[in-house]
């Protein structure tokens, strides 16, 4: 999609701090963190929402989750803890229509999203 900042992301055409990059999936530094580790990891292909993952695209839902525990091991809060959010739709607060999910972590993170 030509117009979606995701999309220009994965395309090189907007910088951003990669954290980890496989064949089907892009992690990079959030440039709004809400936690000391705030990663959005994002499928290489676009998807608009959660709901737009179809029997065909069923592996991105793995996909994603693989990325999250290596994106939580490389930032080491695979033992700590952390949190993983994935919004869909404007009532559910996605901002972005790029299928995302954001990994936050470094710090005690309380019942609020953030």
């Amino acid at each position: 999609m030509s117009d979606c900042i995701f999309c220009k992301i994965v395309k090189g055409d907007i910088p951003c701090t990669k954290v980890y990059e496989d064949e089907a999936i892009l992690a990079f530094e959030d440039i709004h963190p809400l936690a000391p580790v705030h990663v959005v990891i994002i499928p290489k292909t676009h998807v608009a929402t959660l709901m737009d993952i179809d029997a065909a695209g069923s592996d991105i839902a793995s996909q994603l989750m693989a990325a999250a525990q290596n994106v939580a091991k490389l930032k080491k809060v695979e033992k700590q803890g952390f949190r993983t959010v994935i919004n869909c739709n404007a009532d559910g607060g996605q901002v972005v229509f790029h299928l995302h999910m954001h990994l936050l972590g470094g710090r005690k993170l309380d019942d609020s999203m953030g």
